[in-house]
């Protein structure tokens, strides 16, 4: 039996912890024609959930993700597609579950299937246009609930022997990271530097690429390297060192794989071998970058950013997944209802890997 409410996490609006509102008598909402209804095993976390929340997103911010609400944001601007939301909105765009309802269309054997959610909401009539594209749980409400609906075709069955909360870790961060890896052309020719190695996406990439085939040194701070050591890179170095180009010794760093930008960021640039490429889908340390444009031009390198990821990105990972290529790095569970103090713990930044709410 499915019930009328729910409890659901809801955002009230662009601000700090306080616009989120705990409510345990929130409707249920019912899939539409093409949708399924998912009830919520576990809902992972990312950076994007703190930068909608905070307006992060808009060009009127400059500074770093902190978590806080921004008083300079414009309100024009302040989602990733760079559009209004509306309010009230429930986010998490990394759901496990499992379908126990379908709309018109849906065939009614998917009921009782396990899920993870694909968070790129399409164009059902043109799949592959990126300007068309919407995010679950901002264009449309997500999974800090009890239950949500999606577009059936974003419901990816998965069948594995992890648990609920460790499959919800893969959705957004190994999504964004295989994204950012096959944007690059990363093959086995290739030795990848990974700043922010620890984080959901960092760690992502480190497994992804190592399963390429690629050479991958990780940056992290020291008191994380065991942690990061789990996930197999071939070296680990500081999270920033004084000279980057010193700590790497004689390795030819071909490819960039970057979700930290911020003051940092030359560094980056100026270790990267001539022909190579830097790839880039967030900046938690600042978006405001300093470039030469020589190092570019002079050293041929190519810089692509990544955000709407190509179509066969998550079928693939649910085959990585199944097949056991690459495993989830859980590094903390919340009951929903403290998400406030879960997001509170993901922005500080002191754990490894990914931290996911339990309905």
């Amino acid at each position: 039996m499915i019930p009328t409410t729910m409890s659901a996490m809801i955002l009230t609006g662009h601000g700090g912890l306080d616009k989120y509102e705990w409510r345990e008598d929130w409707p249920v909402p019912t899939p539409a024609a093409g949708e399924v209804l998912i009830r919520v095993g576990a809902c992972g976390m990312n950076n994007t959930d703190v930068n909608t929340r905070s307006g992060w997103y808009s060009k009127a911010v400059t500074e770093r993700t902190t978590g806080e609400g921004f008083e300079t944001i414009d309100e024009e601007d302040p989602s990733w597609g760079g559009a209004p939301l509306a309010f009230p909105r429930i986010q998490g765009a990394d759901a496990c579950g499992t379908i126990v309802a379908v709309g018109d269309g849906v065939d009614a054997a998917r009921i009782g299937e396990r899920v993870i959610t694909d968070n790129w909401l399409r164009d059902p009539d043109d799949l592959t246009n990126k300007a068309k594209t919407g995010y679950f749980g901002s264009e449309r409400d997500g999974g800090f609930a009890q239950y949500c609906t999606i577009p059936a075709r974003n419901a990816l069955r998965v069948q594995s022997d992890l648990s609920d909360a460790e499959l919800a870790t893969f959705s957004c961060s190994y999504s964004t990271a295989e994204g950012m890896l096959t944007r690059a052309q990363v093959t086995s020719t290739d030795t990848v530097l990974v700043p922010g190695a620890s984080g959901g996406v960092g760690g992502a990439l480190v497994q992804l690429a190592k399963r390429r085939g690629a050479r991958v040194i990780a940056m992290a701070s020291e008191a994380k390297h065991a942690d990061v050591a789990r996930l197999g890179p071939d070296r680990i170095l500081p999270r920033a060192p004084e000279n980057l180009r010193a700590a790497l010794g004689n390795e030819t760093i071909t490819v960039v794989a970057d979700i930290v930008g911020g003051p940092y960021w030359p560094s980056l640039i100026d270790v990267l071998e001539r022909g190579g490429r830097y790839t880039c889908s967030g900046a938690i340390a600042g978006p405001m970058v300093d470039l030469d444009l020589r190092t570019l031009y002079l050293r041929d390198l190519t810089f692509t950013g990544s955000t709407v990821i190509d179509l066969d990105v998550m079928p693939n990972l649910i085959r990585y997944i199944e097949a056991g290529e690459i495993k989830p790095a859980l590094a903390a569970t919340y009951p929903l209802a403290q998400l406030r103090e879960a997001q509170t713990a993901f922005i500080e930044k002191q754990h490894t890997g990914n931290i996911v709410v339990i309905p």
